[in-house]
């Protein structure tokens, strides 16, 4: 189920992480120039030169990475990964993170928010879904920014595997550029509703 099908739009709730996983992995999606990106799809790990000590972010929305790559067109973002991770660590990180910005409400003041975004690990961001044509949607897309601790887990210890999807990401782009968006959608990958403990997404609500 995405909320990118228009059937579940009305009953989609604005703040849901859907992703492709299995019992023991969920796989979110990354973008980088082909000397990391295919040297990472090689070798099942990132290169050196991939930097730990810098934040990176990952997205469980395949649609999402597509918007923002622009099905791998744009400078430095060619090469289209799709990362199996471990859901513990996905799930240490959930559990780890703060939400990017300041939300009245959610935080009791802005320097409480602060403190809370200086020390976490990982943050949270909530970005519109996007649809085949890279149209904003109702529902929001969850993206996980990792640094510090979070990220070097993510580097050393949560990757199962990492595929090279950029022939994937071509070829919906193709069907949607040739206006069969049925093809295109058959096309994408299967992403479900994600169980997560409600207190851990009440304290990510943006």
């Amino acid at each position: 189920m995405s909320c990118v099908n228009d059937r579940f739009l009305a009953a989609e709730p604005k703040f849901r992480i859907r992703a492709r996983y299995t019992d023991t992995t969920i796989t979110v999606y990354q973008a980088y120039r082909p000397g990391i990106g295919l040297a990472a799809a090689r070798d099942g790990r990132f290169p050196g030169e991939w930097k730990r000590d810098r934040m990176t972010w990952i997205k469980p929305s395949f649609l999402w990475m597509m918007y923002r790559c622009g099905w791998g067109t744009k400078e430095g973002q060619e090469t289209v990964l799709a990362v199996e991770i471990d859901r513990a660590g996905f799930e240490w990180a959930l559990r780890h993170a703060c939400l990017s910005h300041y939300v009245s409400g959610v935080h009791t003041d802005r320097a409480a928010w602060k403190r809370e975004l200086g020390r976490a690990p990982a943050r949270v961001q909530w970005d519109p879904e996007r649809d085949l044509h890279h149209n904003a949607l109702p529902c929001r897309s969850l993206q996980l920014g990792l640094a510090g601790e979070a990220a070097r887990r993510y580097a050393d210890e949560w990757i199962v595997g990492i595929q090279d999807v950029t022939p994937l990401a071509r070829q919906v782009h193709a069907a949607v550029r040739a206006g069969k968006p049925e093809e295109a959608g058959a096309l994408l990958p299967e992403e479900r509703a994600y169980p997560v403990a409600e207190d851990v997404l009440a304290r990510l609500r943006a």
